[in-house]
């Protein structure tokens, strides 16, 4: 980890340090120690993607000479392209903007690394950018890969609250805020964290979004507050720039008032199942980053692992390929597949997703979820257009979940089941699914062997 972050900072990261050259580490949810490194103060992602960027485009200056990188821009991947014998030989993709609406083309390669983000999209609130569409396990589920922990989605406890049946992307106030001492309240001041865990305010956030549902059902209320008016003006415009920025533009000023704070999707635990080289269960598919599931983060990751997890994976299967590259491969097929869920459906699963499978889950709710996404899945009839190809992944994600969150009869991580308040050690394992004539969930227990 360590290593992999000083790599980074040698391509040309820049993160928040003393005068002396050393990191000044913050501390988030779950964690006793200061080990967080911060760019920006809160726009950490947007640095490591300026460096990586400019990292990019300095290694795609040598692609006349064939040893660059070509990058498709605008371009949405489609499904997954397989030799006779089943190995990965590229990608179908539509490039946005150019040809026809219905456009696919085709990348031939030997090898496919998956690295599309998260699934935050199947939920109506979430602090995922509209691109979460969960595209890359999708592909992985229809191309025949194990999928793996798809029932553990992490609700991150302290999104800014927009007001009644706001959807799409919400800001997040970073965990961060805490680490520096804001606090958790209900409409009436009272700090509710207290007592309920030996972290209180900076328990993990299963722990967190749970309590603060439970305020919520006592209360009535729709959502609670994150008070950091002791911290100063100096504190939020020096380490929370960003925060302060979102927050203005809602008018909210939380150096003077604290911030109305609710629940909502944040990250995926599970995804394309991998070993610790970053392989898939087809040969020549990988991934990695939040598309994957790899198994560090178990059932509820821990605050800030996600980006450091990206980093180390990435450079497993940078080597993995190294020592080996696969030889040439030839589709079998174009890749077409037919059967389109019609846009219109999103706002449908969204809004079931949320009131049925999100941080509340129990038996009913989830068989009345099943039942809805069988309905909305006889609605194929769209003609192949970016939005449909969303659709139809959402609602494939969607079913997938549903299933696997309804199978595991126990509350464990950022799983809860109402009707089964606790953990059962019979579930300690992961829940397998893949796709054949319909959803397949397999339960396998412990853990199992990495490569």
């Amino acid at each position: 980890g360590p290593a992999a972050v000083r790599r980074l900072i040698a391509l040309g990261a820049r993160f928040d340090a003393d005068p002396g050259g050393v990191l000044e580490l913050t501390r988030e949810g779950g964690h006793l120690r200061r080990r967080i490194a911060h760019a920006g103060g809160d726009a950490t992602g947007a640095e490591i993607s300026r460096a990586l960027l400019r990292a990019l485009a300095e290694a795609g200056a040598g692609g006349d000479e064939g040893t660059g990188i070509d990058v498709i821009e605008h371009a949405m991947t489609i499904d997954l392209l397989r030799t006779e014998d089943g190995r990965a030989a590229g990608l179908t993709l539509h490039v946005i903007g150019e040809g026809q609406q219905d456009g696919v083309g085709a990348v031939h390669a030997p090898a496919v690394v998956l690295a599309s983000g998260g699934l935050g999209q199947v939920f109506s609130a979430t602090t995922n950018p509209p691109v979460s569409t969960g595209d890359g396990v999708a592909i992985a589920l229809r191309a025949g890969a194990r999928v793996a922990d798809l029932e553990f989605v992490q609700f991150h406890p302290t999104v800014l609250w927009l007001g009644p049946g706001a959807r799409g992307r919400q800001p997040l106030i970073s965990e961060a805020v805490r680490g520096e001492g804001a606090v958790l309240t209900d409409g009436s001041g009272n700090r509710f964290m207290t007592g309920r865990h030996p972290l209180a305010d900076l328990a993990p956030r299963d722990v967190v979004a749970k309590a603060i549902m439970s305020v919520l059902a006592q209360t009535g209320t729709d959502h609670v507050y994150l008070d950091g008016t002791h911290l100063g003006r100096p504190v939020w415009e020096h380490r929370f720039p960003t925060i302060l920025a979102s927050c203005a533009e809602h008018g909210i000023d939380p150096v003077t008032e604290p911030i109305p704070v609710v629940p909502a999707a944040h990250y995926a635990s599970g995804g394309i199942r991998t070993d610790l080289r970053g392989r898939t269960s087809i040969p020549g598919l990988y991934a990695c980053g939040e598309a994957a599931c790899t198994g560090v983060h178990g059932a509820n990751r821990l605050a800030s692992n996600s980006l450091l997890e990206g980093l180390v994976f990435a450079e497993h299967i940078a080597a993995d390929l190294a020592a080996g590259f696969p030889p040439p491969a030839i589709p079998a097929g174009d890749g077409r597949r037919p059967g389109l869920l019609e846009p219109s459906a999103v706002d449908q699963i969204q809004r079931l997703m949320t009131d049925l499978a999100g941080v509340l889950r129990s038996g009913p709710g989830l068989t009345r979820a099943a039942q809805r996404l069988r309905e909305i899945g006889d609605q194929q009839s769209a003609k192949p257009s970016l939005a449909a190809w969303e659709a139809t992944n959402l609602h494939l994600l969607a079913t997938a979940l549903v299933a696997a969150a309804t199978l595991r009869t126990e509350t464990r991580g950022s799983h809860w089941r109402e009707d089964y308040p606790a953990p059962a050690d019979d579930w300690l394992g992961h829940l397998i699914v893949t796709l054949g004539d319909g959803i397949s969930v397999q339960f396998e227990p412990g853990e199992p062997d990495h490569a």
